[in-house]
């Protein structure tokens, strides 16, 4: 806990504030006239974010409370096997930026529910519209509120929850306001504030190790310690548990079930998150495709680096309290290591430590409100409230959403209505978006790239998803056992048995596929609104071949180490 903030530390962090809210309001002043009058470059930026501006927007929108609090705890708990979600994820925005990117930009697809409207029919974009706006709205917003309030109150020494969370949301929708143009060039900022102070942190973190083991003052010899001192920490790919193993054990496998959720689970929700989500795409959409497939894949380069920032320290304070040097983890809490490590920055690089959380949270809020305010406009407002609606009104309108869902957000999150806390804010998040994203893939995937998918295919596609991912959840287990040739489930930490996430998502993805491709072959060999699509399309400039043969050496050396 940060118990005593100095004036050093208020300094620096108010010195960030000034920065970014400066720095957005010359950004607004500069692009005035196109942020009033027209809602492309309110909602799109109209094509004006460089590739380094969506690269690094997509990154500052992705990394939140819920990676530096709750990645850094599973750091902690299950050791760099947890960097799974990012390095995976940074081969999920290769696929993306070769494959899915082209089509969107194509097509002139501005919103997701658009390219459902154009590829299938206005129902199925209608229903994922009001299904993203109530999941963005009521899950990750809600979400990213509380754990944003929770870790920085944890910082500041508690008592201050709910003025934190109304700091943070005025701060969103300071931000949010100006339109993608300003969420998209603040976020250069934000993401070097959470890169450069996330790695002083790491770096001292380290030397603290380094401290502690009488090895001097030196990073290296005390990220040496931790291969030395924890090898189990240092593994990608956890063993199918045997009958005998530990409740630990069991509890990292059902997390992170071994070289399973390779074969499928964790593409499924890295292609589902990074190619099918408004929230991110939104960022490039607005682009061509050289600008918009560099940024992506500038995005994945940062995302590599991730873990490094979010998730070492989790493993630093494991050490660190294995060996008694943590006496601030009260009784050995994951969630608490981030805060935990943070106890020891000097004057000046705690205030440096509240920027980089509040960096994360608020790029994270200002983009999610701005995709809310894009979908409720653009695929509904629009569409079906106010047809004639001008091009004022509509940039109105989507401010209007903005501040109304933030406090939606707000209200819902003041006194954890929803449960938040006790589920876990990870947990909360995949919990509900696990239970559409295999329909969701399956629709955005047949729909890009066979020509045969129907409307109806995709409707109970979704509905298929849904009821695959609760039978997984719920029931497959009291009907079929614990052991089948589809799943092994294993005593969880409440005594019950639970099949690992990843590989219920994998069959739940899987079945939805099947069902979607028989429903197809009743319809016509190529539906009249299929999209075309053309090995043109594809093809790499020498700069994305460099970008993803670099992304694609690193991955690969990082595995062959630590596999």
């Amino acid at each position: 806990m940060l118990n005593h903030i100095s004036t050093a530390d208020i300094l620096v962090f108010f010195g960030y504030f000034i920065l970014v809210a400066g720095y957005g309001y010359y950004v607004y002043q500069r692009k005035q006239t196109e942020t009033n009058n027209s809602s492309q470059s309110f909602f799109l930026a109209e094509g004006s974010l460089t590739w380094w501006a969506i690269g690094a927007s997509i990154i500052a929108s992705n990394i939140s409370a819920e990676q530096f609090i709750g990645m850094s705890g599973d750091g902690f708990f299950a050791g760099i096997a947890v960097a799974v979600y990012e390095w995976v994820g940074a081969a999920a925005l290769i696929i993306v930026a070769v494959f899915f990117m082209p089509v969107y930009i194509k097509n002139k697809i501005f919103t997701m529910p658009q390219f459902l409207q154009n590829r299938y029919n206005s129902g199925v974009a209608l229903v994922m519209s009001i299904f993203w706006l109530f999941l963005y709205v009521f899950i990750n917003l809600t979400a990213i509120l509380y754990l944003g309030a929770l870790a920085i109150n944890s910082l500041l020494g508690g008592g201050h929850f709910h003025e934190v969370m109304i700091v943070l949301a005025v701060f969103g929708v300071l931000i949010a306001l100006g339109g993608m143009q300003v969420v998209g060039y603040t976020d250069v900022i934000q993401v070097g504030v959470l890169i450069v102070g996330g790695l002083a942190i790491t770096y001292l973190s380290l030397t603290i190790v380094s401290e502690k083991f009488g090895l001097g003052h030196n990073a290296l010899a005390g990220f040496n310690q931790l291969l030395k001192d924890s090898p189990d920490h240092f593994h990608l790919i956890f063993k199918k548990p045997a009958s005998t193993a530990s409740a630990a054990t069991i509890s990292k496998y059902l997390i992170l079930p071994g070289f399973a959720m390779y074969v499928s689970g964790q593409w499924i929700s890295n292609l589902n998150y990074w190619g099918c989500n408004q929230y991110i795409t939104q960022r490039a959409l607005g682009a061509n495709i050289n600008t918009a497939r560099t940024g992506i894949l500038f995005a994945s380069l940062l995302k590599i680096l991730m873990p490094v920032i979010v998730m070492l320290p989790g493993i630093v304070a494991y050490v660190l309290y294995k060996h008694g040097h943590l006496p601030q983890l009260t009784d050995g809490s994951k969630d608490g290591a981030y805060s935990a490590i943070l106890s020891f920055l000097p004057s000046g690089l705690k205030g440096l430590s509240l920027a980089v959380l509040t960096a994360a949270i608020v790029a994270s809020l200002a983009g999610k409100v701005n995709s809310i305010a894009t979908i409720f406009t653009l695929d509904v407002y629009k569409k079906y409230i106010s047809k004639e609606a001008s091009e004022r009104r509509m940039v109105w309108t989507g401010r209007i959403a903005i501040i109304m869902s933030l406090l939606i957000g707000v209200l819902f999150t003041w006194n954890d209505v929803l449960g938040i806390g006790s589920a876990g804010g990870y947990t909360f998040v995949q919990k509900y978006s696990a239970f559409v994203s295999p329909g969701v893939l399956a629709t955005f995937l047949l729909g890009m790239f066979w020509k045969r998918t129907t409307a109806e295919a995709a409707i109970v596609g979704i509905i298929t998803g849904f009821v695959a991912s609760v039978f997984f959840s719920q029931f497959a287990v009291n009907l079929l056992g614990a052991n089948t040739w589809l799943y092994s489930a294993f005593i969880n930490s409440e005594g019950s048995y639970e099949i690992p996430f990843f590989i219920s998502l994998s069959w739940s993805f899987l079945i939805t596929f099947i069902v979607m491709i028989i429903i197809s072959l009743f319809g016509p060999v190529v539906n009249t609104k299929a999209i075309s699509v053309n090995k043109a399309m594809f093809k790499l400039s020498s700069t994305s071949v460099i970008m993803i043969a670099v992304i694609l050496i690193l991955l690969s050396a990082i595995y062959i180490r630590f596999w």
